[in-house]
């Protein structure tokens, strides 16, 4: 199930899934200014609109975008994807259809990454819109990097308790 942690400035407020959230704000006072409440995807640390109106959830309570040709009830989405005459060329030689060659391609590529990355890159983009005037910002995305949890608490201590360990389990799950 996805997730999302809901920030009103530097307080962290819920995580939980989309409709969680949406009940969760819809029972705050209204900000001064609509940048105070920021929203986020757990999985990939980016910043996101939920809209809190009854309606859209009683529609859709976890609807990304509306399904079009591919195959939907697999999961299928068809996109674009550009590539140059040589590879192309590559992919018609090869015994399977070019979409069976990309998608193995990309599970390939999916394995060789570890799972750490992908967590360190949500906590980068999460950081970068919340903390990035933060003290000690540029070193603590540094210490992120280099896997060093001991030097990026240390860094981040002045910071609300809320960004630091939202960051913290986002880069260092468990």
């Amino acid at each position: 199930m996805k997730t999302y942690t809901a920030f009103a400035g530097d307080l962290w407020i819920a995580s939980g899934p989309r409709d969680h959230i949406a009940e969760t704000i819809r029972t705050l006072a209204p900000m001064p200014r609509a940048s105070d409440l920021l929203i986020f995807d757990d999985e990939s640390g980016a910043q996101v609109d939920v809209d809190i109106s009854d309606t859209a959830l009683a529609a859709a309570p976890d609807a990304t975008e509306a399904r079009g040709r591919g195959r939907p009830k697999l999961g299928v989405t068809a996109r674009e994807v550009t590539l140059l005459p040589r590879h192309w060329d590559w992919l018609a030689q090869q015994r399977t259809g070019a979409s069976a060659v990309l998608r193995r391609l990309v599970d390939q590529a999916m394995k060789a990454q570890p799972p750490v990355e992908a967590g360190r890159d949500a906590a980068f983009r999460f950081l970068s819109a919340i903390a990035g005037d933060k003290p000690g910002f540029e070193e603590a995305i540094r210490a992120l990097y280099a896997d060093d949890l001991p030097r990026f608490t240390a860094l981040a201590a002045d910071w609300p308790v809320g960004i630091r360990d939202h960051a913290i389990g986002l880069a260092w799950p468990g």
